[in-house]
């Protein structure tokens, strides 16, 4: 069966009616105050079919003078799009207190150091969606009221939220040209290999020595790579390595258990 892609126009309309189910499940468990962001690290905020921001036409926010999606620095002061950076995960937040559905060190360390900005956010659920290309969205379900129980909200309603900001996030991300649409790159064992130990510093030489492999050798694998991913040197082929997930946050081989350090 032959499938169809949508166009544009199609996800865009579908990201609006997902952007209407996000705002009805933000009611439903009464955390009705919605900011969304489908790439934190770029100001532009997301729009529907009619070109107007989703945060005029359907969502509102805690302080109806605040135009976050009109400032260029609330994703850098905000404490909860800063968690997300941190958390792939959806989390909770209460009374500047984060938690997810495990012990989580990032949130842990996050609310040691003190939240930044909350805007008058007093509890909150956050979906990020780490998104193809290294790209962060994210969708916070919010309320000023520090009393309500979400904890017991988030555990029934995680799931749920979590799979509608992906949807959303992803559908909107592709309606604007954000998820590439060819194919990913295919790099061979070695063409990874070398990729991690230079993303760790290593040079030619040294990872020669630690693969087992020639320095000519090494220079071809990651000369292949850089032309497969369609790139022009080392740092890109390594950048773009990473994007596709071919490269941890860590690179160096590490064993199960074993510390990180």
């Amino acid at each position: 069966m032959t499938v169809t892609p949508a166009k544009p126009c199609d996800l865009l309309h579908l990201a609006q009616d997902l952007a209407r189910e996000v705002a009805r499940a933000g009611e439903e468990i009464g955390l009705p105050y919605i900011a969304v962001s489908a790439d934190i690290g770029d100001p532009e905020p997301m729009r529907g079919p009619d070109g107007l921001p989703f945060a005029v036409t359907i969502f509102r926010w805690i302080d109806p003078d605040l135009r976050y999606w009109e400032d260029r620095g609330f994703a850098l002061r905000s404490a909860l799009v800063h968690a997300s950076r941190c958390c792939a995960e959806p989390f909770w937040f209460r009374n500047r207190r984060f938690g997810s559905w495990r012990p989580n060190g990032a949130l842990r360390a996050l609310e040691e150091a003190g939240a930044t900005d909350t805007f008058g956010v007093g509890t909150a659920i956050v979906a990020p969606a780490h998104l193809p290309g290294g790209v962060i969205g994210a969708v916070v379900w919010a309320s000023p009221d520090t009393s309500l129980d979400v904890e017991t909200t988030f555990a029934a309603w995680a799931e749920r939220l979590h799979g509608l900001a992906f949807r959303f996030i992803g559908a909107y991300d592709e309606a604007v040209g954000g998820v590439p649409s060819a194919v990913p790159a295919r790099l061979t064992r070695r063409e990874i290999q070398c990729l991690k130990w230079a993303a760790a510093g290593k040079t030619d030489a040294e990872i020669g020595g630690i693969v087992g492999i020639s320095l000519p050798t090494v220079r071809f694998h990651l000369g292949n790579a850089a032309r497969k991913l369609g790139v022009g040197g080392r740092s890109q082929a390594i950048q773009h390595a990473a994007a596709l997930g071919y490269i941890g946050a860590d690179p160096r081989p590490r064993q199960v258990g074993a510390p990180a350090g």
